[in-house]
């Protein structure tokens, strides 16, 4: 055991239920073809980490995937329930610094989170700030419950109304580098990740045709 966590939250894959936004655009198939690829990027990103690993499923824990991680099932009401229930129980196991992230991020990279877990270094938190106004990581050296109550989830002042808590409440954090998730098909049009994958695009083509 070593002493920082990685968590990875990813949804169950299944057809209907991956990124509705995106498939109001391209249909449920296609929504599911790219999420699909962005949980394997993501699982390609967390591999060459040398923090300890733990990959909470949104409902059925699938244990023929994530080689080298530690698996769960999410729990919790929402969102904000559920992340502070991994981060307690990463804590109460021993873990002095934890980050995570989600499964939907093209550009995510072991370099990100390093620097998410370096960060915790010399703060309480640390946030990698998304485009839409959310974040896609967040790494804790010290358990702050109020960070995940009473949250605009899904919202563009997200990250903005933590942020104003924790300097109200004089908590040290830092910020990486702002990503773009996927959220929509314009999100999706205009990342490097599907500009360079033409399978993906030929796949989307005949989906969306």
């Amino acid at each position: 055991m070593t002493k920082t966590l990685v968590i990875v939250f990813v949804k169950n894959i299944q057809l209907g239920k991956v990124k509705t936004r995106l498939a109001k655009t391209i249909g449920n198939q296609g929504a599911f073809t790219v999420y699909t690829e962005l949980v394997k990027l993501t699982e390609d990103a967390i591999q060459p980490l040398q923090a300890d690993k733990r990959v909470y499923f949104s409902q059925n824990i699938l244990e023929n995937s994530w080689t080298g991680c530690v698996k769960f099932a999410q729990e919790g009401k929402d969102l904000g329930v559920r992340m502070c229930n991994a981060f307690q129980k990463g804590f109460q196991d021993g873990y002095e610094r934890i980050v995570l992230i989600g499964s939907d991020l093209p550009d995510i990279t072991a370099k990100h989170i390093n620097e998410g877990l370096d960060a915790l270094q010399n703060n309480d938190a640390v946030f990698g700030p998304a485009q839409d106004g959310g974040y896609y990581l967040i790494g804790l050296s010290k358990m702050h419950s109020f960070i995940f109550n009473d949250k605009p989830w899904s919202q563009s002042n997200l990250l903005k109304t933590t942020l104003e808590e924790l300097n109200a409440k004089k908590i040290t954090f830092g910020t990486l580098q702002t990503l773009n998730d996927i959220d929509t098909f314009d999100d999706l049009k205009a990342s490097a990740f599907y500009k360079s994958n033409t399978v993906l695009q030929e796949k989307i083509k005949q989906l969306h045709d």
